[in-house]
C-alpha cells in the first residue's frame, strides 16, 4: 500500500493504458487455521468445518492482488481505488487441509462514466492443475473522462424496490479492525475515524468483502455455485444495516433506506 501511494503520482489512469500482463502465483499456498478461525468468526461463518467459506480464497489472494496493483507499471493509483463489485464462481468445495495454487492477474481495463475500472482474476487450482474457484473483481479509479464511456458493469439504473428483510444487524466500531486483522487488509480507511477521515469519510467504513461475506453466511451457498455482488455505498462504522434476501438475491440497506449491496446467487 506504501508502495502504491508514493507511485500514484505518477499514474495516468485510462481506459486504454498498458496494464501488467504476467500473472502472479502461488504454488504449495496452506491455510492457516488460526487466522481462517478468526476470519470465520468476525463474518458469521460456522467454524472448524473442512471447507473454506466462499469468499475466502479472495483472502488468500489479496496480498498477490495488491503486488500487482501496487507495480509501476500497473496503470491506476492505488489510494482512492474503490472495489465496485466481485463475481465468483466455486466448482466444488475448496478443503481446508492440503496445498493450493493460487494466481492472480489483471484481466484488462474498461472505461466508466466516472474514470477507469480495471478487472483482477483470481483463480485457485488443486495440485492437479483443476480449477476449482475463481473471482473477478473490478476496482474503479475515479479520474475526469472524455468522450464516450461504459456504464458500470452488471449494474442497473435507479435503486431497486427492497427486498424482504430477514435479519438486522449491529455493527461495532471495531468490525473494520477486526475482519482487517484477520484478512489482512489493513486500508486505513477501514480502521478508525481518524484515519478514515483522511480519505474524505466521517468515520471508518466497513471492508466490502466484509459485506458480501457476512450476507452469505446468513444467505448460504450450495457446492457448486456462482455469486454476484456490487457494491452500492460504503458502510459507516459503528451502525445498523438490514439484510434482506429473496430467490437467490441479496442486499444490506442502511438507515434511510440506503442501499449498500446487492448480489444474487445462482447454482453453478
Amino acid at each position: 500500500m506504501a508502495r502504491g501511494a508514493l507511485l500514484s503520482p505518477f499514474k495516468r489512469p485510462r481506459p486504454d493504458a498498458a496494464f501488467p500482463q504476467t500473472p502472479l502465483v502461488l504454488p504449495g499456498l496452506r491455510v492457516d487455521l488460526a487466522r481462517l478461525a478468526a476470519y470465520e468468526r468476525i463474518c458469521g461463518f460456522p467454524t472448524g468445518e473442512d471447507a473454506l467459506p466462499l469468499t475466502y480464497p479472495h483472502v488468500l489472494g489479496f496480498p498477490a492482488a495488491m503486488r500487482l496493483m501496487s507495480r509501476r507499471d500497473f496503470p491506476l493509483p492505488l489510494p482512492g481505488l474503490v472495489h465496485t463489485s466481485i463475481e465468483i464462481t466455486r466448482n466444488r468445495t475448496v478443503r481446508v487441509t492440503g496445498t493450493h495454487e493460487l494466481s492472480v492477474r489483471v484481466e484488462g481495463l474498461a472505461p466508466h462514466r466516472r474514470g477507469t475500472e480495471a478487472a483482477v482474476v483470481t483463480g485457485m487450482r488443486t495440485p492437479g492443475g483443476d480449477l476449482v474457484w475463481e473471482s473477478r473483481s473490478t476496482y474503479l479509479a475515479r479520474h475526469r473522462t472524455f468522450g464516450p464511456t461504459a456504464p458500470p458493469g452488471g449494474k442497473t439504473s435507479g435503486i431497486p424496490q427492497p427486498l424482504p428483510v430477514v435479519d438486522a444487524w449491529l455493527l461495532a466500531g471495531d468490525t473494520g479492525r477486526r475482519y482487517g486483522a484477520a484478512s489482512g487488509d489493513r486500508n486505513p480507511i477501514h480502521l478508525h475515524p481518524l484515519t478514515a477521515r483522511l480519505f474524505g469519510f466521517p468515520r471508518a467504513i466497513a471492508h466490502g468483502m466484509w459485506t458480501v461475506a457476512r450476507c452469505l453466511a446468513a444467505h448460504g451457498v450450495p457446492e457448486a455455485v456462482t455469486v454476484r455482488a456490487d457494491f452500492r455505498a460504503p458502510v459507516l462504522l459503528p451502525g445498523t444495516v438490514t439484510y434482506g434476501a429473496r430467490d437467490g438475491r441479496f442486499e444490506l440497506r442502511g438507515p434511510g433506506d440506503r442501499l449498500h449491496l446487492t448480489g444474487d446467487v445462482r447454482p453453478a
